[in-house]
């Protein structure tokens, strides 16, 4: 008898167990899941996202962001658009720059200025200036960077220039590697990635507009402007360096890593590439030469105007409540907030859009360690705000980018010019002219 009381006080113990801790569960607030997805597939700049989230989801109980690498810039916004269809979008997606005509086009998301108030004016304004469209800001810059001059100083030196000076135009750059070349310095030629990127920058510092209606800022844009006047200067400059045997690439398009390897490993003299790539360059230089950075240079005979910002910004998906909406943009701003922005900085290279985050970084002395990190500042913050700075808007500046990068090649393997941009331009207006038949 006493085996079997016990037994049924065991079972009716373990009954009032479980039922209280039903109980227990069900008065738990389970946290709203709000889904990012990004386009960063290495541990340094996926990691730091996440940490930014785990920091974000341990500050408050209501919202748990929940981060997710989905490929590239291209596949991360298809699969966004995708999601939408199903009724499943994610709450924020990281865009590329010249994606975001296409990500306003697909209406799934909402301006980030329709979400709450923010305070833009911490912001860097030519970047914010990219992102804002048809008046509104439709997303928060993040990861954004622009070309800037590299120079091996030795070199320089060797050639007879003083140690310190950059060539500010086209001209100039020839000239120095041209007597670079007759002093038998090795290694005197430019590189340079073959990249429509660098284009887009080049048109944007003469003023120039890359499509028409003001850029695409006034109105849709409907026409390339492939072959106007800045197009063909930028087109001789390659043109020139090339006959004069003064350029070197690897022969491949968009190959980054390629390009940056030659400037490296001292093949060339000077070197055009992104500000992001500074951290990188300066640690695979490590002492082999003076390094030294500059503006880029830009055309004869024009005033300076402006870099055009890469990189991407982070945009909110509409379809959602307006609780996780709010709380969507709540996490990006915590995201590039002065702080974070300031760790972002120095882990990747990339500017930290914010003005802030460059005081605290003068504060701290860390432009002091290393003067080259001063020169990507100082050419974004003398950027004017204009359209042709704030970059084109359109929906097919992705395929434009290949177009005028087929272009330039046969313009280096001695193509005529004007003939090479005309025929881009009836490549790239067909393209967009197909594009725009869908609204």
């Amino acid at each position: 008898m006493r085996k079997i009381f016990l037994s049924v006080m065991f079972v009716l113990a373990v009954t009032v167990a479980v039922f209280a801790g039903g109980v227990q569960e069900t008065n738990v607030k389970e946290a709203t899941q709000i889904y990012f997805w990004h386009a960063f597939s290495d541990a340094p700049r996926s990691g730091w996202i996440q940490d930014r989230a785990d920091e974000f989801n341990a500050s408050q109980d209501d919202f748990r962001i929940i981060v997710e690498a989905k490929g590239s810039y291209r596949d991360t916004l298809q699969a966004a658009v995708l999601a939408d269809k199903q009724g499943d979008a994610p709450h924020i997606v990281q865009v590329f720059e010249v994606g975001s005509q296409l990500a306003f086009d697909t209406g799934i998301f909402k301006p980030i200025a329709e979400i709450g108030s923010f305070d833009t004016s911490d912001y860097i304004k030519p970047v914010l200036n990219y992102y804002t469209i048809n008046g509104k800001v439709n997303s928060i810059p993040f990861n954004s960077s622009s070309p800037v001059l590299y120079i091996n100083r030795d070199k320089m030196v060797e050639a007879g220039f003083d140690a310190n000076y950059v060539p500010a135009t086209f001209s100039d750059v020839i000239k120095v590697l041209e007597v670079a070349k007759a002093k038998g310095v090795l290694g005197a030629k430019y590189s340079m990635n073959l990249h429509g990127w660098f284009y887009e920058q080049w048109m944007a510092e003469q003023g120039a507009m890359m499509v028409n209606n003001g850029n695409g800022r006034d109105d849709r844009a409907t026409e390339t402007l492939l072959d106007s006047s800045p197009s063909v200067k930028i087109g001789n400059f390659m043109s020139e360096l090339a006959k004069k045997d003064l350029y070197t690439y690897t022969g491949k398009l968009e190959d980054w890593g390629g390009s940056d390897a030659i400037f490296q490993e001292g093949k060339a003299m000077m070197h055009v590439t992104s500000t992001a790539d500074l951290g990188n360059i300066s640690s695979a230089v490590n002492g082999k030469f003076n390094l030294g950075a500059g503006f880029l240079p830009i055309a004869d005979g024009v005033e300076r105007n402006g870099t055009v910002i890469g990189g991407a910004s982070v945009w909110v998906a509409k379809n959602h409540p307006d609780n996780e909406l709010t709380a969507s943009c709540d996490f990006i701003l915590y995201m590039t907030n002065t702080k974070n922005m300031v760790s972002w900085h120095k882990l990747t290279g990339y500017y930290p859009v914010r003005t802030s985050s460059i005081k605290v970084l003068t504060a701290e002395g860390w432009f002091d360690s290393d003067v080259n990190q001063i020169v990507a500042f100082d050419q974004l913050l003398a950027t004017k705000t204009n359209k042709a700075t704030a970059g084109a808007i359109a929906g097919t500046l992705l395929e434009n980018r290949s177009i005028i990068e087929m272009a330039f090649q046969k313009i280096i393997q001695g193509g005529d010019v004007k003939a090479a941009l005309s025929e881009a331009k009836i490549l790239s207006d067909a393209k967009l002219a197909e594009y725009n038949a869908n609204f």
